[in-house]
């Protein structure tokens, strides 16, 4: 099949499902809310895209949690199934979606507990992925439906035991649910282990969230696209990636950025926007890590709408600077809430082509009525 990157219009938070050319599926971060009052129905929108099981129930391969936060984990327990299968109840309406496989890191929860309070989708995400983990560690690694790969080592050797599910920084995922993918890699680039007990102490949820970027290959194109996702990560890890990357910037490099953290002015600067505006600096390292786009790029805010104003995110100061990385490119900017119509908010979607990305515009009933291109070589135009 196609593949395809969808952005759903979740508000300032974020939801995005990877169709690869197998087939599989790959849902990052889930912000679902009760629909109405301008409130997309972003969990049947959800449903229409999956495949059902031999029993009729709607899954993902894999869903992968950047961070606890709840804009990123909203309608967990609502909308998918926790604990073991044989515990599925056929009777709920719409049918809960099944996780064959979660993509988990033990330290954004670590770091979360200090100083931040988790809210029960995201302590529910974290129980079922220790639920996961105690049965690899007393079964080997389980079926579909019981799957956990653990994205970053944690300290004191607490992860040590874990090889086959355990991904360390700088490593490549090519499998999902355990099978090897053609034209698939995802390299992991954080939650970053800190320096000291001092930084570690002072990370946050945001300060480790999982940065991943995807390659999603069609044909015989291995890495026709590469996504760069990166959740809340703010200046600090920006900076950082930079310090590790800068001798070798293709780890860096995308076709399609997922904006960190909604638009946000603390992903590109230490300043307060809304304290300095106007004057606030940016970080020309964190810059650096978030400008290595390639010809053509698209850059995706998954946000509110984007006003001028001090509201930070989405911030306009930080669109500006991604609206001239993506013209740096010759590519585009979208921002979610304003894709179309902001009065009727439609998922943003593209199709991965051996050219790169092409945009395209889906029928209710799920098919592809119109397209744009956003190949190399093409001159998009910025886009609120």
């Amino acid at each position: 099949m196609t593949p395809e990157i969808t952005f759903y219009p979740v508000g300032n938070g974020d939801m995005t499902l990877i169709k690869l050319e197998s087939g599989a599926t790959i849902l990052i971060d889930i912000n679902i809310r009760t629909p109405g009052e301008g409130i997309r129905d972003v969990a049947k929108d959800l449903r229409d895209e999956l495949k059902t099981d031999e029993k009729g129930r709607p899954y993902v391969d894999v869903m992968v949690l950047s961070h606890p936060d709840q804009d990123h984990c909203r309608g967990l327990e609502a909308e998918f199934h926790l604990g073991p299968l044989s515990d599925y109840n056929d009777n709920n309406k719409p049918k809960k979606i099944v996780i064959r496989e979660m993509w988990s890191s033990p330290l954004v929860f670590r770091r979360a507990s200090k100083n931040h309070t988790l809210s029960g989708d995201a302590k529910a995400w974290n129980c079922e992925a220790k639920r996961r983990v105690a049965l690899f560690r007393k079964n080997g690694i389980g079926v579909n439906g019981d799957r956990v790969i653990v994205l970053g080592e944690d300290k004191d050797g607490k992860t040590d035991d874990l090889g086959a599910i355990l991904v360390k920084q700088d490593q490549t995922i090519t499998k999902v649910c355990g099978v090897y993918q053609t034209n698939f890699s995802a390299l992991l680039l954080a939650p970053m282990l800190a320096d000291d007990e001092e930084e570690d102490a002072e990370l946050s949820k945001n300060e480790s969230s999982v940065i991943l970027n995807y390659s999603i290959g069609v044909g015989n194109t291995p890495n026709a696209v590469k996504f760069l996702s990166g959740g809340d990560a703010e200046v600090a890890i920006w900076e950082r990636q930079w310090a590790r990357h800068k001798k070798n910037v293709g780890v860096l490099q995308y076709n399609l950025l997922s904006t960190p953290h909604h638009c946000s002015w603390h992903t590109l600067s230490w300043d307060s926007w809304s304290e300095l505006r106007r004057k606030a600096k940016v970080s020309a390292d964190a810059r650096s890590a978030l400008s290595q786009a390639l010809p053509g790029a698209t850059i995706v805010a998954s946000s509110n709408v984007i006003k001028d104003d001090d509201v930070d995110p989405p911030c306009i100061r930080a669109k500006e600077e991604y609206e001239a990385i993506a013209k740096e490119a010759k590519g585009e900017f979208w921002n979610t809430s304003a894709y179309l119509s902001e009065d009727d908010q439609q998922p943003l979607t593209f199709e991965v082509s051996e050219g790169g990305l092409k945009r395209v515009k889906k029928s209710k009933g799920g098919v592809a009525s119109s397209a744009a291109g956003v190949g190399l070589g093409m001159q998009p135009h910025m886009h609120g």
